[in-house]
């Protein structure tokens, strides 16, 4: 298992699409938590990139370990959160809620 994307971006960002496509309303995961889901534990700063530079995933189901929000979209993001269920209390969400994986 390969742990850093520059060795394949093709590959990574293929894994990390995938992981971002099962996401349903409602679920949450950390930058760390999609990297680890996708085979490449050590590269949450690099999915972090991969949201950045791809749209049409729902970035907004991803925050920081400590549920931290995005920082400049916060408001948005708390927004699309919030309509999902999610809550969201001074940039952060208030509870992870995990996923059955």
């Amino acid at each position: 298992m390969q742990t850093n994307p520059s060795h394949s971006n093709q590959t990574f960002a293929v894994a990390v699409g995938e992981v971002l496509a099962s996401l349903k309303e409602g679920d949450v995961l950390s930058y760390g938590e999609v990297a680890e889901e996708a085979g490449y534990p050590r590269s949450a700063r690099a999915v972090g990139r991969f949201l950045q530079e791809n749209s049409g995933f729902p970035w907004w189901r991803i925050v920081t370990a400590t549920g931290r929000l995005a920082p400049g979209h916060e408001a948005r993001q708390a927004e699309l959160l919030r309509s999902e269920g999610i809550e969201v209390h001074d940039g952060h969400i208030t509870a992870m809620t995990r996923r059955a994986r």
